[in-house]
């Protein structure tokens, strides 16, 4: 009989479900209406703005006047939308019927450019803190504070870390697919171990996991700091834990563990032997879980009260999952009473675990599974009033549900169907409040996907600037290459020819010296053959005497035409010595025939002036030998060295022997030959001295007179140095 009235009970709670579902349906579209106003105004100048577009999801549409006022029927629940070129869309749920002021930040060119002309916008340090302040208090504007960052970013390094903070955002967001590409960009610019580390994160929240162990293993383990380092290990063992692969998830998690508690890193101390336990207990493993459990709650307890009872609620649900609903009961109960302490200073959302609502309705749960609904009942109403008063619906709907399960296992089947009426009447709120959260979040994703696309689009336009940029700098690195290039061309061309022109110039002077230093060879032989025929011709006379004081004289000149033979140029007066003894041998030999004068100007200084060695000789022995020798009656032989300037000086040979033509025509062959090569000989050496030392020595001869014994006159002109 008591099945029979069970099941009427639940055929008439599905029929009044029905009636119920109905009755909402039909009063949803009959909500109360009513007209509320607003205004729409700039945040930082109060000034009006008029045109604005204002639409409710429902249907109704108006814009605001000049004074940037409006009205419009609502109901409690509808979402107005207010759009203008000039600033972000804004969206706002009606929750009363009084007055609604909306502010906003105008964004068109214009006004922006103004502002930054007007306040000076804050350089990029300060729009990058910024944006981490607005990070999880309004996506829109960090976003916004990153665009500008962005603007501002004048190097790699800077837009890596914009780039790096606008992936932060996404994550706290949920919006893991935007951090993955952020934070890849971050990693383009500069790549840092504490982005990479964010992007093997970011991977797994976005369900890559190759790609998460493949950027997690990338990393250069020796290059992290101990805290990065169990970060890593901490990442690897949730990609493990969440493929399945317990084991390795173990391994990594225990490798963390163990560097956390060597460095002292307490909160990664309590954060990985919880991960463990909850490994193990996904293993079956549950003493083991315990165990980790354990220790994981009472490093929690030296931590703050926060971490704590974050702790409390995973142990009190691994505990429930073991049916251990004492264990779990007492938890919460502690969890509670801490909870009550910190709420005072912090505000939990509703998404929180650490909310009172979801605690009572946990306790009242495990009664429940206890079989205690006596205690079961105060704690799920708890739940219920709590989650009402902070509009909690999810914790409320699933509150009241239980509570009907509850009334229904009491046999208390009037209270289980009004709590069922209750739930049903929840579950159609909730339906509706995910219907309305499911449309802000696409539009929220929406948005903040085109405010991504927005910097992209910005990165592309300075990445094609820096392009064009770098091009041009290539190119003129090209034609500074090939400029350089030219010049380097030239140089090493003009360096080339110098070195050519310097060896030329030495090897040059090498053939002079060597060909300086042969004609000496041949003028001294010459002149040695000549003396010995004096000698010999003396001896041939049997004037012993003569000839004894002839070798003297001649041994005394030969040892000075030696010690100069080496030298190029030798001081003239030592020059003078070797003619006055060289013009007295000759002298000696033919006294018959010729007398001689040498005269030196006084005015001279003859230590300041040089010449070459037996340059003279030979002129003198041409005057006495083929000149003066033939004359008829007894010739003069004159040598007058003068000062014509104060760098020059001119040395004069002169004879009045028989002249150049008739000393031609009497000698043989052999002597034209022999005399030839002597003259040759003498002109080579002073043209080869004037190439070496810039015509240092100039030789002139021309007839002496122009009487019957026409003589012969040398002169020769010497510069100083």
């Amino acid at each position: 009989m008591k099945l029979v009235f069970n099941y009427i009970i639940c055929i008439s709670i599905i029929l009044c479900s029905t009636t119920i579902f109905a009755q909402n349906y039909d009063n949803l579209g009959n909500k109360p209406r009513f007209t509320v106003r607003g205004s729409v105004i700039e945040s930082d100048t109060r000034n009006p703005i008029p045109d604005v577009n204002i639409e409710v999801n429902g249907g109704g549409y108006t814009v605001t006047d000049l004074s940037g006022k409006f009205r419009i029927e609502v109901s409690i629940g509808d979402e107005l939308t207010i759009r203008h070129k000039d600033f972000y869309t804004i969206y706002h749920t009606i929750t009363s019927n009084e007055r609604i002021e909306v502010r906003v930040e105008p964004i068109n060119d214009s006004n922006y450019k103004s502002k930054i002309s007007k306040s000076r916008l804050p350089v990029f340090k300060s729009l990058i803190d910024s944006a981490e302040t607005y990070l999880k208090k309004d996506a829109q504007k960090s976003i916004q504070f990153i665009t500008e960052a962005i603007s501002e970013s004048s190097s790699k390094k800077e837009n890596a870390e914009a780039y790096e903070v606008l992936g932060d955002i996404n994550i706290h967001w949920k919006q893991y697919d935007l951090a993955v590409s952020n934070y890849r960009i971050s990693l383009q610019n500069i790549e840092t171990n504490e982005s990479s580390l964010k992007l093997a994160k970011a991977y797994q929240l976005n369900k890559n996991y190759q790609e998460s162990l493949q950027t997690y293993n990338a990393i250069n383990k020796s290059e992290l700091s101990n805290w990065q380092l169990v970060t890593l290990y901490e990442g690897l063992g949730d990609v493990y834990r969440l493929t399945k692969v317990f084991e390795k998830s173990i391994n990594a998690y225990k490798e963390g563990l163990a560097l956390a508690k060597k460095h002292l890193i307490t909160p990664k101390v309590t954060d990985l032997n919880s991960k463990i336990a909850e490994v193990y207990n996904a293993k079956g493993d549950t003493q083991i879980a315990k165990n980790y459990f354990s220790e994981s709650l009472k490093q929690a307890n030296k931590q703050n009260k926060k971490r704590a009872v974050e702790e409390k609620l995973k142990v009190a649900d691994f505990q429930n999952n073991i049916n251990d609903y004492s264990t779990e009961i007492t938890l919460r109960k502690e969890a509670l009473n801490i909870i009550e302490e910190i709420e005072t200073d912090s505000i939990f959302d509703n998404e929180s675990p650490l909310t009172s609502q979801k605690q009572n309705y946990k306790i009242g749960n495990a009664y429940l599974e206890q079989g205690d609904l006596g205690n079961a009942i105060p704690y799920l109403e708890k739940s219920i009033e709590e989650a009402d008063s902070k509009e909690d619906l999810i914790v409320k709907k699933d509150a009241t549900r239980k509570l009907s399960e509850v009334y229904e296992s009491a046999e208390d089947y009037e209270k289980a169907l009004s709590a069922f009426q209750d739930y049903v009447d929840l579950v159609d709120q909730v339906y509706i409040k995910k219907e309305q959260q499911i449309s802000q979040a696409t539009r929220f994703r929406r948005e903040l996907t085109s405010k991504q696309n927005r910097i992209l689009s910005l990165e592309s336009d300075r990445a094609l600037s820096e392009s064009k940029y770098n091009f041009n700098i290539e190119q003129a690195k090209r034609q500074k290459l090939i400029i350089y290039s030219l010049i380097g061309g030239v140089l090493l061309l003009l360096l080339t020819a110098f070195l050519m022109f310097k060896y030329i110039k030495q090897q040059r002077l090498a053939n002079n010296l060597l060909a300086l230093k042969s004609l000496r060879s041949q003028m001294n032989p010459h002149f040695i053959f000549n003396a010995l025929n004096s000698v010999n011709s003396f001896i041939a006379s049997n004037d012993e005497r003569t000839a004894n004081k002839y070798l003297t004289d001649f041994s005394l000149l030969m040892r000075a035409v030696l010690e100069n033979s080496e030298e190029d140029f030798i001081p003239l007066e030592k020059e003078i010595t070797l003619l006055e003894l060289y013009t007295k041998l000759e002298h000696f030999r033919f006294q018959d025939k010729f007398d001689y004068s040498i005269k030196v100007d006084e005015n001279i200084t003859v230590e300041d002036f040089v010449i070459p060695p037996m340059l003279l000789q030979p002129y003198i022995e041409n005057a006495v030998w083929h000149g003066l020798r033939y004359k008829k009656t007894k010739g003069h032989l004159e040598i007058a060295i003068a000062q014509t300037e104060a760098d020059e000086i001119k040395i004069t040979i002169t004879d009045d022997g028989i002249g150049r033509e008739k000393s031609k025509a009497l000698k043989t062959e052999n002597q034209q030959k022999q005399n030839s090569k002597g003259m040759g000989n003498i002109k080579k050496r002073v043209s080869i001295l004037n190439d070496m030392y810039k015509d240092k020595v100039d030789v002139f001869i021309d007839d002496f007179k122009d009487e019957e014994d026409t003589g012969t006159k040398v002169v020769v002109t010497l510069k100083k140095d």
